[in-house]
């Protein structure tokens, strides 16, 4: 087999997206591919939606290539895309989607507690729990927390005040140690004794 070049370099690769080369477009997508899903799949709640968002960020990239700064880290860049069109997309489907909270255990977990089951969680097992928090809380819980936005900026990006995103994180987090709770005593029921 014959191969006519090298693999390209990120700015051999940026250099092609600029000019519409559809072969350059295609490997820089397989390249971030698996990076822009981890981001996305922490904001929407399936893999479906999150490709969904993964396909619509790349296109913005495309489209926008041009505005990309080299003096600065591509993946960022890109992160900041996809973290866009992910609220984008929570946007435009916040109005068909049903935000039912999780019923509150009646005793709360304890912060010791709850930071014993977050030191043995996997991070596939973290990212599947936050993606069955409700849109809102999920949205607030990955800006704030994962991605260190200010509840001010969280506000304006989703165009909520101040106190809703802070509320939401609250009963984001108690929510998520209200499953991790129930995750613990189901391994543990399992064991046999």
């Amino acid at each position: 087999m014959l191969f006519s070049r090298a693999l390209k370099t990120l700015p051999e690769l940026l250099e092609g997206c600029l000019k519409n080369d559809r072969k350059c477009q295609e490997l820089l997508y397989k390249q971030f591919y698996g990076y822009a899903m981890g981001v996305c799949m922490r904001y929407v709640p399936n893999r479906e939606e999150a490709l969904e968002v993964v396909n619509d960020g790349f296109l913005k990239i495309f489209q926008k290539v041009q505005m990309y700064d080299a003096e600065k880290p591509f993946k960022i860049w890109l992160r900041r895309i996809m973290i866009n069109t992910a609220l984008d997309h929570y946007r435009q489907n916040v109005k068909f989607q049903h935000n039912t909270d999780l019923s509150v255990a009646e005793n709360t977990v304890a912060a010791a507690d709850s930071d014993n089951i977050y030191s043995t969680l996997a991070h596939e097992d973290l990212i599947e729990l936050i993606q069955q928090l409700t849109p809102s809380y999920r949205t607030v819980f990955n800006l704030y927390v994962i991605d260190g936005y200010s509840h001010e900026e969280i506000a304006q990006r989703l165009g909520i005040s101040e106190g809703t995103s802070k509320s939401n994180l609250a009963r984001a987090r108690e929510n998520l140690r209200v499953m991790l709770s129930k995750k613990k005593s189901n391994e543990y029921a399992r064991v046999p004794r």
